[in-house]
């Protein structure tokens, strides 16, 4: 009888590690999220609200017929269209799903199945990695990858963007670097699909992965003073990526403007490795305080966990002259992460509550970078690696295995908290939305027949539940809820809706919807007799839409709609600059401004008072000659108390 050959002892650190990943993918998210048909945690949202532009951008390429390039679809940023890519809804699985997805028909959602892989890899990697620093021993390397599974890292992002929940693509790279630098060779098979497959999940993985691969190529070809292989390499790689990017629709378009904020704004804190401060208050240590922080720095949010923190400075002190050896050994590693480091902490340096200083550089290089504008994430191969030199430094003490576990022991100690809350965060999301719909009102049932939502101007309020919304009903939308749009394009079509209906042309099959009541007033009145035209609010009030919907006139909906007819009230203008407060002229609190328009100027000229709240305040003056606004002289002694107030004239 033949005996069966025992698995290798890197097959079972990768099978190992990946039932620990599994464990803590059950353990903080449980089974819901594996209900492919249950998405109640994609439309309300469990931290933050981004899982929702995720899983509409899904619904929006999977209810489109299949185009080329994949994972395009028309029905956002309409008519244009972008690629899903820019709403973080890991285009590679929808296009790997949506045939599936299409043949079990109903609702379906890939979510919860990517991250327990993510999970499931984050431990197989880290197990891997953990192997390749000790010797026959399984259990060391296991012990070393509770640090890669309980990293706070990668809960923080897997909760907030689902797709950076693949931190294992960097322990992966690192792993294959590490190997092939052992075995005297360049060309790693793994790095080479590893840079493909990043830009497939989401872009921002791929300069870490090919900067760990530079790092490889760079110290191959200064050893053996051998180029040719490394570049042919390089260059293949590269445009196998570009060629996947491609496919899957990432150059599409001119998607490549929009956003929030320029490079600098999302930068790495220097206090990032010692700050447990996670968002929505979520704190990832027992022992250490939340520290300030500016700007964006809760993106680059990096916690080492008290077990690291006490580990790498003991053991950098104790282990010096081996540190400086590997540092030398491994230089051009050492550079990319000096590189990426800086990249991370950008021009606006940042500690605690502080600018420290803004380093000039030129406009067209902080555009350049602004295409990695969160640049704080580049950090995360550092910080995996910090992870890692504690493990090792541990590993070569006496009693490894009682050092390792305590090791481990001291860091799920600490991070438990935020493991804790982000299970209950994942529970109550399964339960009840966390970010429950403004859209309560009866008007959205009669909004469902339109085929297109235009938002004439700004970004909607509760814009992600429009989206979803929108997504339901087969509608298409230029809504700019995307991560990357075309700013000019989109600044132009809306020109041109502007232009229709100051004509008096209506488009039938399309609601409008307003940002901001100024705008809405001044460009209702040409088409008020051929449309419902109004306020539609949340129950809250913490959601408004000014709305014009085309084939609705006549119609009367619940208390949330204010019909724009003649009773429709006056309100400030919610303005806001150095010498203005929402409406109300700071110096003598007695001038109040609206916007111009039809409306407000019918209501304003020959009125003597403003009443509001049962009192009337007399007209001094009306003044026009700043234009855009109408400014008001009230004999009143504080105009504040007219903010939010709904005003009438006499």
């Amino acid at each position: 009888m033949l005996q069966q050959k025992a698995p290798s002892r890197t097959l079972q650190l990768l099978i190992g590690g990946a039932i620990l990943g599994i464990l803590a993918f059950l353990l903080v998210y449980g089974f819901t999220p594996l209900d492919v048909t249950n998405d109640t945690f994609c439309r309300g949202g469990y931290m933050e609200k981004d899982i929702q532009q995720h899983y509409a951008g899904w619904l929006f390429c999977r209810q489109n017929a299949q185009g080329f390039p994949l994972c395009v679809t028309q029905s956002i940023n309409a008519p244009s269209g972008v690629s899903i890519a820019y709403t973080d809804s890991i285009p590679l699985v929808a296009a790997l799903c949506r045939p599936l997805a299409n043949w079990l028909g109903g609702t379906f959602q890939y979510f919860g199945w990517f991250t327990l892989v993510c999970f499931a890899l984050q431990g197989a990697f880290g197990a891997a990695l953990c192997g390749l620093f000790t010797s026959n021993s399984v259990v060391l390397p296991l012990l070393g990858d509770l640090l890669f599974v309980s990293s706070p890292i990668l809960y923080e992002r897997a909760f907030r963007h689902t797709s950076l929940g693949a931190q294992w693509l960097i322990l992966a790279a690192l792993y294959f670097y590490f190997r092939a630098r052992r075995q005297g060779r360049f060309a790693s098979k793994g790095l080479f699909f590893l840079n493909i497959l990043a830009i497939g999940i989401h872009p921002y993985f791929v300069p870490m992965t090919y900067a760990i691969t530079f790092a490889l190529l760079l110290e191959h070809v200064v050893s053996t003073h051998r180029w040719k292989g490394p570049v042919l390499y390089l260059t293949a790689d590269l445009i196998c990526t570009l060629l996947l990017g491609w496919l899957l629709g990432l150059f599409y378009g001119t998607a490549t403007s929009g956003g929030q904020a320029l490079y600098g704004y999302f930068s790495m804190n220097l206090n990032a490795l010692w700050n447990p401060m996670g968002v929505n208050g979520t704190i990832y240590s027992r022992v250490l305080p939340a520290q300030n922080q500016l700007n964006g720095n809760y993106d680059a949010f990096a916690y080492l966990g008290l077990g690291v923190l006490i580990a790498v400075p003991l053991l950098l002190i104790g282990n010096f002259r081996r540190f400086l050896c590997f540092l030398r050994k491994h230089w051009a590693l050492l550079a990319v992460c000096v590189i990426l480091t800086l990249f991370a902490i950008s021009h606006v340096v940042t500690a605690n509550g502080v600018t420290l200083f803004t380093f000039p550089l030129p406009a067209s290089l902080i555009q350049l970078f602004s295409v990695f504008r969160s640049g704080g994430r580049l950090f995360w191969p550092v910080y995996h690696l910090l992870l890692l030199f504690a493990f090792v430094g541990t590993v070569r003490l006496p009693r490894p295995i009682v050092m390792v576990s305590l090791l481990a022991l001291v860091q799920i100690w600490d991070v438990s908290p935020g493991m804790v809350q982000r299970h209950q965060d994942m529970v109550s999301a399964t339960q009840s939305p966390a970010f429950p719909s403004g859209l309560e009102s009866d008007f959205w049932q009669s909004a469902q027949s339109y085929d297109h939502l235009e938002s004439v101007q700004g970004i909607q309020d509760d814009a992600l539940h429009l989206a979803l919304f929108a997504a339901d009903n087969g509608m298409t939308t230029n809504d700019p809820f995307a991560a990357r749009y075309d700013a000019a394009a989109l600044e132009s079509e809306r020109a041109v809706v502007l232009q229709e209906l100051a004509s008096g042309n209506l488009r039938d099959d399309t609601l409008y919807l307003f940002e901001e009541e100024g705008a809405f007033l001044q460009s209702v009145e040409p088409v008020r007799n051929s449309a419902w035209c109004g306020k539609v609010s949340s129950s809250d009030g913490a959601s408004n839409w000014y709305v014009i919907a085309p084939g609705l006139q006549g119609r009367s909906f619940d208390n949330l709609c204010t019909p724009y007819d003649e009773n429709y009230p006056l309100r400030l203008a919610d303005y806001t600059d150095a010498l203005w407060n929402r409406g109300v002229l700071d110096s003598t609190k007695q001038t109040v401004c609206f916007a111009d328009s039809p409306f407000a100027r019918s209501k304003l000229e020959g009125a003597t008072y403003i009443c509001a709240d049962g009192q009337m305040y007399r007209i001094t003056k009306l003044d026009d000659s700043d234009p855009g606004w109408l400014m008001v002289t009230l004999d009143i002694e504080d105009a504040t108390v007219l903010w939010n107030q709904e005003l009438t004239t006499k």
